[in-house]
């Protein structure tokens, strides 16, 4: 199906380009999102009239998309999740959990906002982008963490895993030593 795209899609084209697309695309999702037109004489006419109102619109929607990237790059978010001592999560964070944590800290953000190819499975800083505007994005950075202090730990660069089995190989050590300074002949 020939379309008509209203504003740029992403690996499609720019605003006024008329593609050919895959026709379940064009129905399940341009066309519903108000993206695109179907590519009729009439519609490319429609277009051509309303072109100037449209662009016009886009760059004010980019300009305050610009705006709050602008506040939004390089913010971190706190997500407190139950997890193994090995750091996989019991569940996992998805899209919709990082759409609610940023906005609970203040910016208005769907989940469709949030590029999450995967759910996030395990402990640690993670960086998602937020695409806020076809055109414009920003990178937040999400702390999956077990409790409030624990995050804190990993926002200052401590690897939180790391720091249990350290502890254990220095114990071992500190027998060892022990033991060889004891001798051969020591009773245990």
């Amino acid at each position: 199906m020939e379309v008509i795209l209203l504003e740029r899609v992403a690996k499609l084209g720019q605003m006024g380009d008329v593609v050919k697309v895959k026709d379940g695309y064009a129905r399940n999702f341009l066309l519903p999102r108000h993206k695109a037109l179907r590519a009729t004489e009439a519609n490319k006419s429609k277009f051509a009239e309303q072109r100037a109102q449209l662009e016009a619109n886009n760059l004010a929607r980019k300009k305050d998309a610009e705006a709050v990237a602008a506040k939004l790059d390089g913010q971190s978010f706190t997500l407190i999740r139950q997890a193994g001592e090995s750091g996989v999560l019991y569940g996992s964070v998805s899209a919709r959990d990082l759409s609610d944590s940023i906005t609970a800290g203040g910016f208005t953000v769907s989940r469709g906002q949030i590029a999450l190819e995967t759910p996030i499975k395990t402990l640690g800083l993670h960086k998602v982008a937020v695409v806020l505007h076809p055109e414009v994005s920003a990178s937040v950075t999400a702390n999956v963490a077990r409790s409030p202090e624990e995050a804190e730990r990993q926002a200052r660069g401590e690897n939180v895993l790391a720091r249990e089995e350290d502890s254990l190989d220095d114990l071992g050590l500190e027998i060892g030593a022990a033991l060889a300074e004891a001798g051969p002949n020591a009773e245990m």
